[in-house]
Formats: C-alpha cells, structure tokens, sequence
C-alpha cells in the first residue's frame, strides 16, 4: 500500500485551527438536521400508526408502527453498503450531499402521504417504503460523518471532537421533540378536535353513543413538522456544499492509493473482516440497546405502558436531554486518556444491571395509582395450546383465541399478569381478587354475538381492575404526571422523573460517546468508511431499531411490562463478555495515518 504523506500525520498532531473546527461544526449541524427527520417519525409513532395502520387491532397496531420505524433501521446496513463503498470510492463530501438529500425529501413527502381512510392499505406500504428510504440514507450518513471528523481531529482528542458527531442524534431528538411540543400547544389550543374515524371511514362511537373525538393535533397536525422539514434541508444543502474534503482522503486519491474496490476489501479476507465482527459483537450491538433504552423505549414506556399523557412526556424526555447531552463530549474525553473499551464496555454493564429498579422506580414516580395497581395479583388461566406469541411482524395474523383475547386485554391496560396452565379446551378465564371473569373464542363468534361477547367481556374485566384501584380513566387519575407547559417541570414528582430519565440518557452517553472513535481506530484509512459503516448500521439498526418492537412483544406475551427490558440487559451483557475478549486494548493510541493504518 502506498503511505500516506507524512505531513497530514504531523498536521493531526497539532491543535485544530479555526476553520477545521467550523468545518467539524458544520459537519455536526447538517447530521443534527439529518437525524430530525429520522426522528420525527420514532417521536410521534402512537400518532402516525393510527392514521396508517386503522385497520388492525390496537395492540397490533402498537407493534406494527413500532414495526414502520423500525423498518428504517432494518436497511441500514445496506446503506451503509452502498454509500460507504461509495465515500470510499468519490469521497465523503458527495456522499453527504446524497444522503441528506435522499433523507429530506423523503421526511417532506411523509408529511404530505394521505392516511389508510384515503388511500387504504397502499398508504401503510408507502409509508414502510418512504421510511427505507430514510433508513439507506442514514446508513451512509454516520460513516461518513465519524471519518471526516476523525480525520480532521488530533490524535490525542479523537474522542472529544467524534463526540460531537454522537451528540448529533440525541440533538435530532431532542430538536423534533421541541418542535412537536410547539406545534403540538399551538394546534391544539386553536383547532377543535375531530372525531376518530375506523377503517371504514366511520366515526368510532364511545361506550356512552357519544362520538369518539380527537385532538387536532392527533388528527392532521402531526404533519407540520415533517412539511416544515424542507426548510432544514435547505440549510444542511447549503452547509454541506460549504464543506472541504477529508484530508486524508484527498492525499490518497493523489497519491493513487484509494481502494478500488473498498467492499471486498474491507470484508472479504479475514484480517480486516474480523474487526467487523469484533466491532458489531464487541461494541455496538450493546450500545445500540443501551442507546435506544434510553431514548426510544423509555419515551414509548412513560406514553404507553405507565400512560402519561404523549405532552408530558415530550416535556420530560426534552429536559433530560436537555441536561444529559453534556455527557457525550465528557465520555468522549474520558476515552482520550483511559481508552474506549473501558469507557463503553463499562456503560454496557451498568446498563443492564440496573434497568429493571430504574424503569420501576419511573413507574412508581410517574403514575402511583397504576403501580400501587399492579401489585393486586392477576391471573389469566389458559390452555397453554390456546396462547399465542403476540408478535405479529406482518399485521396478517389475527389473535382471535380466548387466551390471546385476554392477554391482549391485561397488557392494553398495563396490567401485570401470570399465567397459568388450564384445562384443555376450556376458555382462558382472569382472576382479579377473586372476581373470574370467562374470555370468548373470537374466531367461533360473529355478527351481534361476537360484538356482545367483546362488550360483555371488556366490561367485565375494566369493572374488576377499577374496583381493585386500577386508574382506567386518565381524566379521574390525580396521581399521574402532567405538564401544563414546557417549564412546568418544578414538582417533586416531575424532577424526579427528569432526574431518572437523564440517568438513562448519561448511560446512552457513555455507550455512545467514545464509539465513533474506536471503529475509526479499527480499519484502515481506504476502506475506513464501508469497514466501520456496516458493523455500526447492523447493531444499531437490527439490534437497537428493533428493541422498541421486540420489547414490546415480549412484554405482551409474559404479562409483565417489565419483560422486554430482558432483551436489551441479554445483548449488553453479551458485548460485555465479548469485548472484553476481542477488542483490542489501548487501541485509542493509534496513529490512524500511520503505515499500518493506510
């Protein structure tokens, strides 16, 4: 391999000037906008899946619009492919201005996608479609993103200066969330609500025969922010054509030395393919779990499962990040002087051995009267035949069995449950204080005698769990947290939830912080975009993007809303095991433009 020259080598090991640290901010702000529009839709995902998926039960639609967001980090990799072999190949430049293109115009035309009501099942295809659109080009972003500021960095500050770039998304988080908290008090304080329509395009009727309404917002002003995001991509166009070239890279492709062909390069022989393995066992499949724990699950966890209300919860979640963000730049600087692996290996751990005190402690601060609630004992007794796995990845498959109604039921409502083996071919039945109540067969019942069975059923169990102090009306509950407005955070009960959200935050900080910089450090300078690029797109868009749905799921079928914690405490102490094995210590020294880093 030809060597790089030694004067960008001796150019690293001074401080940044002026321009390369506007270059790196610049850098920065384009990403931040990058990941708005991917965030956008992961913020308001409850909102989007009843506009798109009204045809499925409301449990599937849960898991199928979780589903829908995770579907943008299922092709990660493969743009990580694609547009990593291509920074390698043209450049990291041009690739950003792909990138961020490809992102914003596929954010726009979200916002401007008619609901299933309009268009039918064609509106949820499209939709999935437009979020792998979105998910391609986040996979070529990061890459890109982590190598040019690595290369412009000194040696010694890799992991304070790559930090900014982590701190990007939790930045594109947090400025969706503020901006849905604006649009969110402003629409709704100046539309009236409409009513909610079924599949079929006809208003849903409460229990009373009154119409069932919903906020304006809920309705059609979710879209603002997805429409209003073609004037970010106005300013991360006119960023990006500002930006200088990598050094590094720039050199190379002078010098003749850019890999021809930097995929099989980079995978196809055992000596660097190894550090890719390493990288996604040993590094990020566990801080992608941490990450989205702390971000994602614990925002769908407070909406959905311990029910605070979804503007509360933005208010909340915005203010932890507010207050955690700092952690990434403080972990990024701690791995310059101790080393990444400790750093993030650490994080991985603490993580996982503290999660199940942590997201209990939120539920006993957020809503009291749910958690006093879920110690009353509930018992489903099923036919274990009768029971599914209430994970429905497809939306195809109906949950129709006594067992699965029921269970169904509990977990709607955020109810604790076990179950216990029955009778075979006996319906499933819910003890709740000694009150039993018989489950129906959906798939044996039709017309009025299905729809009795459903209403005799429904309040039956919602009589039970109100009468064992289970708060089922949010309008009666005076327990649960509530934020009148952004900086209504000053009572006890909502400083605590802040303090134990930014906990999770200051965790994803230092699983995430350091990690741009130690997969620079892993591959070589020709192909270190498509080396780090997929290893990094795997853990966090199969393992992470995932989480959010398949927490859920697993939760649904044990009964306990605590359960899907599981998956996310099994991959971060894998990583643990494994990168304490096979990454390389120290590995924070390298010279990334020495000879054996070309």
């Amino acid at each position: 391999m030809t060597n790089v020259n030694t004067n960008v080598a001796a150019t690293r090991a001074r401080p940044m000037t002026r321009d390369e640290k506007r270059v790196i901010l610049a850098s920065s702000a384009g990403t931040i906008f990058e990941w708005y529009d991917f965030y956008l839709y992961g913020s308001l995902a409850a909102i989007i899946g009843a506009q798109y998926f009204t045809s499925f039960p409301e449990a599937t639609r849960n898991v199928f619009a979780l589903l829908a967001f995770a579907a943008g980090f299922i092709v990660r990799p493969f743009g990580a492919l694609v547009f990593g072999s291509l920074g390698d190949l043209v450049g990291r430049k041009y690739t950003f201005l792909m990138t961020i293109l490809i992102m914003g115009l596929s954010t726009f035309i979200v916002g401007m996608l008619p609901g299933y009501n309009s268009w039918g099942v064609a509106a949820p295809i499209i939709l999935i479609g437009l979020r792998m659109l979105q998910g391609l080009a986040l996979g070529g972003e990061y890459g890109g993103a982590a190598v040019y500021v690595a290369e412009h960095a000194p040696q010694n500050r890799r992991g304070y200066y790559t930090a900014f770039i982590q701190t990007t998304a939790t930045l594109g988080l947090l400025l969706s969330l503020v901006v849905i908290l604006l649009v969110q008090g402003y629409v709704n304080a100046n539309y009236d609500a409409v009513p909610v329509l079924d599949a079929a395009g006809q208003a849903v009727m409460n229990a009373d025969g009154s119409v069932k309404m919903i906020k304006a917002f809920d309705a059609w002003g979710w879209r603002i922010p997805f429409l209003g995001s073609i004037l970010l991509l106005g300013i991360s166009l006119y960023i990006r054509l500002q930006m200088e070239e990598s050094p590094a890279f720039k050199k190379m492709k002078e010098e003749g030395a850019t890999s021809k062909a930097p995929l099989r390069e980079a995978f196809g022989n055992w000596k660097n393919g190894k550090f890719a393995l390493i990288a996604l066992l040993g590094l990020t499949a566990g801080q992608a779990v941490v990450w989205y724990s702390g971000q994602f699950y614990a925002l769908f966890f407070v909406q959905n499962v311990i029910k605070v209300d979804s503007f509360t919860a933005n208010v909340l979640v915005a203010w932890s990040l507010i207050l955690g963000t700092g952690g990434f730049l403080f972990f990024g600087s701690l791995s310059d002087k101790i080393g990444r692996k400790p750093v993030i290996l650490g994080g991985c751990l603490v993580a996982a051995l503290t999660y199940f005190p942590v997201f209990k402690m939120l539920t006993h601060v957020a809503n009291p009267a749910l958690y006093e609630a879920q110690l009353v004992r509930v018992v489903v007794t099923a036919d274990p035949n009768d029971c599914s796995f209430q994970f429905n990845p497809t939306g195809t498959v109906k949950f129709t069995s006594s067992c699965d109604i029921a269970k169904t039921a509990l977990n709607k409502l955020s109810v604790n449950a076990t179950t216990v083996d029955g009778p075979a071919g006996q319906p499933a039945t819910i003890s709740i204080e000694g009150k039993t109540i018989t489950s129906y067969d959906a798939s044996k019942l039709s017309g009025a005698d299905l729809a009795a069975a459903k209403k005799t059923f429904d309040t039956e169990v919602n009589a039970a769990l109100k009468e064992a102090g289970y708060p089922l009306n949010p309008a009666e509950n005076k327990t649960v947290a509530k934020a009148a407005n952004f900086f209504d955070i000053f009572t006890g009960q909502k400083l605590t939830m802040v303090v134990i959200m930014t906990y999770l935050i200051l965790l994803v900080t230092a699983v995430y912080g350091p990690i741009a910089a130690a997969l620079v450090e892993l591959f070589p300078t020709r192909i270190r975009y498509s080396g780090l690029s997929l290893p990094y797109h795997i853990g966090n868009g199969w393992f992470g993007g995932l989480l959010p749905a398949t927490a859920f799921a697993i939760s649904a079928q044990s009964g306990n809303i605590y359960a899907g914690l599981w998956y996310a405490i099994v991959v971060a102490l894998m990583t643990v095991v494994i990168g304490a094995l096979f990454v390389p210590n120290n590995i924070h020294k390298r010279d990334i433009f020495g000879k054996d880093n070309i």
